[in-house]
């Protein structure tokens, strides 16, 4: 009776691996010499994998031994109890091969399969695993995404150091206006990926609108700042105009409006200033105009309700200019009248009013500008302009006749117009005589010609 109940009690034994597990006679788990072992129908099962009492997965090796804190085919692990891991994060240092290595971060899905050589999005975020199943960081996938030390992938803006495989590693001249230690700014997608140019396009550098503002980026996806060339990377174009440039400011947004800068390297010998006033469009265009002494008024741009004019240069233009009137791309261009328009030195806005301009000669000359800024022709004030021009008497006349608009007046030593006499002398004794409106009547007493007159003092422009 003795040995019938041990035998019993042996039968309905539980066994337990981590957890209990029940054991069968002909079939299912046995302990054998320490180990835990399958049986079916009196064979060990090996190569295999097997549930417990608890529908837990465990394998059993080529020996026929429950396995143990190793991996399994290569893509699944069993944690010491002998337990096939799943729906968790494992770190370990061993690789699939079974090699001692580095700790790494493993996730085992669902099914106890380890992800491989794929992204995995766990808890809302990215992770990307290799082809051995260890988690990534740092620059993977041709660099264009980025992992941190936790593993999940950045997304937004981020400040890194560049791929050491990439140019923009060496660039230290990369921001003129912090110094970033090496590092640049990359854009990365909901998803992480960076933003880099369309492999397609025809120029090293692209704008991208982000949150409303364009900023831009070169092949490698590190935003640019400062000056950047935008035209096309073809050789018939010209880049040693501005207009094929744009400007990122600090924080690499592009910039529009006026805006003071050093101009582009490549150009920068073109210049006379080391920092230049430029105004940048909507679209962040620089505004070029013509050659001085080129220019129509179709060229002028109103800012705020004040006129600039710009050089071929980008830069608004200073001091007197000669100006023709109209359209340039007109079918009478050509023959177009000009007259003058001054430009303030200080803030580049063409004058309106009584101004004194200091012509490129030196001379000091008073010059009137109308309420569009537009030299004036004619008689202002009871004085007489031309081209905006005042127009006087040479030194030494008292009186001098200057025919505008085909009409001669009569002015003083002061510009001022003579009306209304029967009879004023000049200092060599010539007798003038002149109408309400300052027109010259008479010379001498005798009636004067249509073409009677000096021609007007011209304004001194030179280019």
């Amino acid at each position: 009776m003795k040995k019938r109940g041990l035998l019993l009690a042996a039968l309905s034994a539980v066994m337990a691996v981590g957890a209990a597990v029940t054991t069968q006679a002909a079939t299912g788990w046995v302990q054998r010499d320490g180990a835990w072992v399958y049986e079916e129908d009196g064979s060990l099962v090996t190569n295999e994998w097997k549930r417990d009492a608890q529908n837990q997965w465990r394998y059993l090796d080529w020996s026929g031994k429950m396995a143990k804190d190793t991996w399994v085919e290569d893509q699944f692990y069993v944690d010491q109890n002998g337990i096939m891991v799943s729906k968790t994060w494992l770190q370990l240092d061993q690789d699939i091969n079974g090699k001692t290595d580095e700790l790494h971060w493993y996730y085992f899905q669902d099914n106890g399969k380890a992800v491989m050589d794929s992204w995995k999005r766990i808890d809302g975020q990215y992770y990307h695993f290799n082809e051995e199943g260890a988690m990534e960081t740092g620059w993977i996938e041709d660099n264009m995404y980025y992992c941190r030390e936790s593993g999940a992938a950045k997304t937004g803006w981020q400040l890194l150091y560049p791929p050491e495989d990439e140019d923009d590693y060496w660039d230290y001249s990369y921001s003129p206006f912090d110094d970033l230690e090496g590092k640049r700014w990359y854009y990365f997608s909901a998803t992480g990926k960076k933003y880099v140019p369309p492999e397609d396009s025809d120029s090293d550098y692209v704008e991208r609108r982000i949150d409303g503002v364009y900023y831009c980026f070169n092949r490698n996806g590190a935003m640019q700042t400062g000056w950047v060339y935008m035209g096309s990377n073809d050789e018939t174009v010209d880049e040693d105009s501005i207009a094929n440039y744009h400007f990122y400011g600090p924080d690499g947004g592009l910039v529009t409006g006026f805006y003071s800068a050093e101009p582009p390297e490549a150009l920068y010998s073109e210049y006379e200033n080391t920092v230049e006033w430029f105004y940048f469009t909507k679209t962040g265009e620089p505004k070029v105009g013509p050659k001085e002494g080129e220019a129509y008024t179709s060229d002028f741009l109103t800012v705020n309700g004040k006129t600039y004019l710009f050089n071929e240069l980008g830069n608004p233009v200073y001091g007197l200019q000669k100006v023709y009137l109209g359209n340039r791309n007109s079918d009478t261009a050509g023959d177009a009248d000009w007259t003058t328009y001054y430009f303030y030195p200080n803030d580049r806005t063409a004058a309106k009013g009584k101004v004194t301009v200091e012509e490129t000669d030196g001379a000091e000359t008073t010059y009137y500008f109308g309420t569009t800024g537009k030299g004036f022709t004619g008689v202002y004030g009871g004085y007489l302009y031309y081209k905006g021009k005042l127009q006087k008497a040479e030194d030494g006349a008292r009186y001098q006749p200057v025919k505008v608009l085909g009409k001669t007046y009569l002015v003083n030593a002061s510009g001022r117009v003579t009306k209304s006499t029967s009879g004023v002398k000049d200092a060599d004794g010539t007798r003038y005589a002149t109408d309400k409106n300052g027109i010259l009547l008479k010379v001498d007493d005798e009636p004067v010609t249509e073409d009677y007159g000096w021609d007007p003092e011209e304004p001194y422009i030179e280019y």
